[in-house]
């Protein structure tokens, strides 16, 4: 039997120049993510990375802190499939105004509550996406992105081989499809479970022959270890 564990990025820099970099909290995440493994005796066979900064960056500073023997002894492979969604263009299509993102930090800041203003823009753009009225409104409707990032895993299935352990660094969207299609969630469940997500989290996934299955979801048990509710993020 076979073992996926799907990583979602460590905290990236949401609000800075460049989100599509790790913060310095993200590359914390992701050597404790990296000594979790190593204190199981986690061996990684093939390393998987999204094509973003954040996937590699997460999976460099992850595997750095591994020992020799249980670092993969290929090189690693990148998929673009296992990318996140256009999450501007997601917010932009539902809120034209945003396109300047200072209207939409204007906004925010003029709401008494940043983060719960965000999150109500946020949670009304992807209903309005994943409800599929106006996909071609979109350069990746949510079916395409759900199509692409299920054929992504079983494309690495079908490469990696029985008995191996790959380790994905992806992002929270990835994860959700991908959990989506293995649980047969709807839609509306499937957002609830997006927003659940926490940096650096693995899920994992066994597989065999004609069956893949969840083994467990969003673990993040190596940043509750360090004892500081601040390690714990979800963007």
């Amino acid at each position: 039997m076979g073992q996926i564990l799907l990583v979602r990025h460590a905290q990236a820099s949401f609000g800075g120049a460049d989100y599509d970099q790790l913060s310095d909290l993200g590359l914390e995440q992701s050597r404790l993510l990296g000594a979790w493994f190593a204190s199981r005796g986690r061996r990684i066979d093939l390393a998987v990375t999204g094509s973003l900064k954040r996937h590699r960056q997460t999976a460099e500073a992850c595997i750095a802190v591994l020992p020799d023997a249980l670092k993969p002894t290929g090189a690693w492979r990148q998929d673009a499939d296992f990318d996140e969604y256009d999450a501007d263009e997601v917010v932009i299509r539902h809120r034209p105004e945003f396109a300047d993102p200072t209207m939409l930090q204007r906004h925010l800041n003029d709401s008494g509550n940043p983060q719960r203003a965000f999150h109500g823009i946020f949670s009304a753009a992807m209903e309005r996406w994943m409800r599929g009225d106006r996909d071609g409104e979109y350069r990746e409707s949510w079916r395409a992105f759900y199509g692409r990032c299920v054929a992504a895993l079983n494309r690495l299935i079908a490469e990696a081989g029985p008995s191996r352990t790959s380790v994905v660094f992806t992002s929270g969207g990835p994860i959700t499809a991908i959990c989506q299609h293995l649980l047969e969630l709807p839609d509306r469940r499937a957002f609830d479970l997006n927003l659940s997500l926490v940096n650096s989290a693995v899920t994992g996934l066994l597989y065999q022959p004609g069956r893949t299955s969840i083994s467990y979801l969003n673990n993040f048990a190596h940043l509750e270890q360090a004892g500081d509710a601040q390690v714990i993020t979800y963007r």
